[in-house]
């Protein structure tokens, strides 16, 4: 009897297969988050694929089930990273049409992961350059994808007179947002939707200082006030 005769065979062979899926990709995600807090605090090229196997309990042999080099390990790293951004990002914006709240919405959704990975972060500021190749072009075609959707959304806010370099504020944005890894503490400082607002604040409305009263768009509902925003001073 072949297994696409029976049904109920069938269903309890792809049951199989779900379960076998969740558990490599718990595992490789438990690897992912240790390998980089490894990478973190070392250096990538200063560890050694001993190190993450001392860190996660998993054997050489077994680390080498997941990925078949340390550059193959720091790619997937990085990809997963970029990917997940990316696809919590595309729901979010996918029905909003007002600028200042897409804005807010990528703000707030690049701070709440990266509170969530630290090491990660890091890992994606200081280890940029590590990879070559197919692994290294893969990266960046992300990044790229992700820097044009923030321009896109800082070209949108842009008033006609501005004299401001939309690639200069795009990556001024994405350098204020990244260096929180180096000071913030989820303990001490503000949680990370006012950080998410006060961050957003200080990009669009700045550089006007004491007085401005305009409300910042909240992620979850529409701008208050329809003056333009401020870092495109005129």
């Amino acid at each position: 009897m072949q297994l696409r005769d029976s049904p109920r065979l069938l269903a309890v062979f792809c049951a199989e297969i779900d379960v076998e899926r969740s558990n490599y990709d718990e595992k490789l995600a438990l690897i992912l988050r240790t390998a980089a807090g490894v990478f973190a605090k070392k250096g990538y090229h200063r560890a050694s694929i001993r190190d993450i196997s001392r860190a996660t309990g998993v054997s050489l042999s077994g680390l080498y089930y997941y990925f078949d080099s340390k550059e193959e390990l720091l790619f997937l790293i990085q990809d997963q990273c970029f990917r997940t951004v990316l696809d919590n990002l595309d729901a979010l914006i996918a029905d909003v049409e007002d600028p200042r709240r897409r804005l807010r919405l990528l703000v707030d959704n690049h701070l709440r992961f990266f509170v969530g990975h630290m090491d990660e972060m890091k890992v994606l500021s200081h280890e940029a350059d590590s990879l070559s190749g197919d692994y290294r072009r893969r990266v960046d075609d992300l990044k790229r994808r992700y820097s044009r959707l923030c321009a896109g959304m800082v070209e949108a806010l842009k008033p006609a007179d501005s004299t401001v370099d939309v690639r200069v504020a795009t990556f001024a944005l994405f350098g204020m947002m990244n260096w929180i890894y180096n000071w913030y503490q989820p303990d001490r400082d503000v949680p990370v939707q006012k950080l998410a607002e006060d961050m957003t604040r200080l990009f669009l409305e700045g550089h006007l200082g004491v007085g401005r009263t305009d409300a910042v768009p909240d992620a979850d509902g529409p701008a208050a006030g329809d003056r333009s925003p401020s870092i495109w001073g005129r």
